[in-house]
Formats: C-alpha cells, structure tokens, sequence
C-alpha cells in the first residue's frame, strides 16, 4: 500500500512567494514603467528595467523574504537601474565628445538624473498612459500596448483577449515601441487641443478593450469578463488621475453600469440573455451605484454654461435609464430616445442611429422604428454589420411578417463572427419560419451604446 507524503514545505512557500511576486508585480509595473519612462525616456526600455526588477526580486525575495513596501522596492530597483543605464550613456558621450562627436543631445540626458517626486507618481501614470493611447499609432497596437503597460497583461495573455495570434500581438507591441522611440513622442500630458485630441485616443481605446469583453466579436464565447475588468480599472484609473475630465468619468459611469450586467448576459451554457429577459435582481448594485455615482461626476464637471454632456457621459446616461428601471416594461423608452437624439447630435453615426431607432420603436411603435431602420440600409459603413438585419428581423417579427423576419436573422446570421450570436440569430430565424409565435424582443446592441 503505497504511503501519500504530504508536500514539502519549502517547495510551498516559494511557491507562494512567487505567486505573490508576480501579483505585486502586474499592480505595479504600469507605475513602475512610468516612473522609469520619466528618467530614460523610453518606454520600451522602462519596461525592460521593471522586468529586470521583477527578476531580482525572484532572486531576492525567496531568500531575504518579501520586504514590507514591496512595490516601492520595485519602483527602487527599476529606477536604480534608470539611473545606472542613463550614467553609463553620460560616460560613453563624454568619451565621444573627447574624439570631437557632436553630442548636443547630451545636456537633455543628464536632466533625468535628479530623483523622481515620489508624490509625482500619478502624473508620471497619466503621462504613460497618453504615450500608450498616442494617436500615432494604429488601433490594434494602441489596444495591445496599452494592454501591456497599463494592464500588466502578458503577450499571450493578449493575444488571446484580441485573438490573435501570439507572434501577431508581439510584433505589434515592438513596432509600437519602436514607432514611439522613431517619433520622439514626448513624456508629458499634452494640454489644449492636442489634449482634447489625445485624451479622445485614451478614452476610446479602454471603450474598445470593455466593449470586446462585454460582446465578444469572434468566437465561441459572448462575454470575456476578464477583459471588462482590465477596461474597467483603466477607466477607474484615469478617472483619479483627471478628476476634473467629465468624458472620464462619462466613460467610467458607463462601464460600471455595462459591467453590472455581464452576470446575466449568458445563460447557463453560454446563450446570449437579451436584456428583456435578464435577471435585474442579479444585476451587481455596487456597480450600478458606481456607475450613478461617476455620472453624477461627469454632469458636475461638465463643461459650462451648457453644461453639455459628451458622448461617453450620453451613452452613461442611457444605461443609466435602464439600471433605474425595476423591470423591462418599466424602462423610460421616451427617455432613451431623447438621450439618443442627443448623442446623434454630438457624435453621428449610423450605429448611434440603429441605436436610436431600436429606441424610437418602443417608445413610438413599431412602425416608427422600421422607418429609421429602412433608411440605413443604403449605408456603407452598415453594410456587413450583422445588428442591422437583426434589429430589421426583431420589428419585422413583430409586425406580423415574418418570411422577411426569417430571411432579415439568416443574413444576419451569415454576417455574425461570434458563435453564440448567430446561433441565437438562427434561432430566431427559424422560429419565424415555423410561425411559432414567440414573442419578439427588441435587439440589444453588442456594443456600449445598445439600448
């Protein structure tokens, strides 16, 4: 009879040591790589720096135990490393001038040696995060940096939040370092219109990362919380960090109320749960709270005497109808359309106008709704946006005609990329076909802006 020995001690708590290096470490590193970013200027090697802070304390810990500020030791070890690397650049540039180079750059260097601010952390934070989100750079690669540096994701752990494959993500990241390195993008919050312009880079970017998790575009599974989470902590971020940027909080009020939803938004195999039939008492209301509590930040920092709410705050505000509703039959319709008509007005679309007539026809009928619709299909952009038909088949189904319903969910299924959409859209397609009679609900967008 073969004796189980129990497992050994040491062997334990290195492991937990590790584990608890690497935690320690995914909170800090943004920090950290912006802390080290303001002394060598460079975001690719800052993050080289905090990996080999990490290393060291690997080597470290396990031995000498885990230091009582652990963060701030890595912060430590990182800029101790700036500081030696940008030492050694000074003393190889002195040796160049010797032999007569140019070395105007020089000067510029040597600035970053004076210790960092430790109470200009933050600032170094939000710097990082305009280089991160810098217009410059392509979409994709703005996802996945920001991913990396802010989210303390690794490679293939984003390569698998976009999936995409790994080398793909891998080559992004270092062309957008490199791009960045190319333009000397400058260290610093931009202010004036090259702010407005760049903050709108930075927002855009966390909707997009909450918006993949919150409805997945491709593959077998609607709802990817973990990347609502990472979205949501940018949000919650950049709302500390520029407390008084009311489309920060817009975005963050948003999210939050988003989020409260992500439980109920699948059933117990996977299947889509459309917001009429979801379980509101299982909605998270610390969330919703959050969220009611942000918008309430955004109004109050809103920009003056108008007092005018940007798009972010607009799409909050929608959600906003939604959390404040007991039960679906109970949603301020006439409310949501009104706040429709006015995000159209600051920032159009043609999918804030599908939005907008989902809206109008459960506030005017169905007939109202169908109008609007109709008058998107010519539109390019909605060519091969699988929510167009969906949203013509569900008012189509629900004025009685249902071989156009039937025919409007089939080719919404053909042009749907995630597996659990289109077998919800074939669902409904065949139920028309069958003439089953089931109820039709109105379609709920996949994006942050859905009704």
């Amino acid at each position: 009879m073969a004796v189980s020995h129990p497992p050994e001690h040491p062997r334990q708590a290195a492991q937990a040591t590790r584990q608890a290096i690497e935690t320690v470490f995914r909170m800090e590193s943004p920090r950290i790589i912006a802390g080290v970013t303001r002394i060598v200027r460079d975001v690719g090697i800052a993050e080289e720096l905090a990996q080999d802070a990490l290393v060291a304390a690997l080597e470290q810990w396990p031995a000498q135990g885990i230091p009582d500020n652990p963060g701030a030791w890595l912060m430590a070890t990182a800029r101790n490393r700036a500081v030696d690397l940008v030492r050694r650049r000074e003393r190889y540039a002195r040796k160049l001038a010797e032999v007569g180079r140019d070395l105007e750059t020089a000067p510029a260097q040597a600035g970053p040696l004076e210790p960092a601010d430790p109470d200009a952390i933050d600032d170094d934070l939000l710097r990082l995060v305009f280089i991160a989100c810098h217009p410059v750079l392509s979409t994709e690669a703005r996802v996945a940096l920001t991913l990396r540096l802010l989210g303390g994701l690794s490679t293939a752990e984003i390569a698998r939040a976009m999936l995409a494959p790994e080398p793909t993500v891998a080559q992004r990241i270092v062309r957008a370092k490199r791009t960045l390195a190319a333009r000397a993008v400058a260290f610093e919050v931009p202010y004036g219109p090259d702010r407005d312009a760049r903050l709108g880079s930075v927002l855009e970017v966390i909707y997009l990362i909450f918006n993949e998790g919150y409805a997945a575009t491709a593959g077998d599974d609607l709802v990817r919380p973990a990347l609502c989470e990472d979205a949501l902590r940018l949000a919650r971020v950049l709302t500390a960090l520029m407390p008084e940027e009311s489309e920060a909080h817009g975005l963050a009020a948003l999210l939050e109320l988003q989020a409260s939803r992500t439980a109920t938004r699948t059933g117990p195999a996977g299947e889509p749960v459309l917001l009429k039939d979801q379980s509101r008492a299982h909605w998270n209301q610390m969330l919703v709270r959050r969220g009611f509590a942000a918008l309430a930040r955004a109004q109050a920092t809103a920009p003056s005497p108008a007092g005018a709410l940007g798009p972010y705050a607009l799409q909050a505000a929608i959600a906003a109808c939604h959390a404040h509703a007991h039960s679906y039959e109970e949603t301020d319709w006439q409310q949501i359309a009104a706040l429709y008509g006015l995000l159209a007005a600051r920032a159009p679309s043609p999918v804030v106008e599908l939005n907008r007539a989902v809206a109008v026809a459960m506030a005017q009928g169905t007939e109202a709704g169908l109008v609007l619709v109709d008058a998107l299909t010519a539109e390019p952009v909605l060519k091969d946006y699988h929510l167009l038909p969906s949203v013509r088949g569900d008012l189509l189904e629900r004025l009685g005609r249902t071989d156009e319903a039937h025919a409007e969910f089939e080719r919404a299924a053909s042009l749907a990329r995630n597996e659990r959409e289109r077998e919800l859209l074939l669902a409904r397609a065949a139920d028309c076909w069958a003439g089953s009679g089931r109820g039709a609900r109105p379609a709920e967008s996949a994006s942050c802006e859905g009704a």
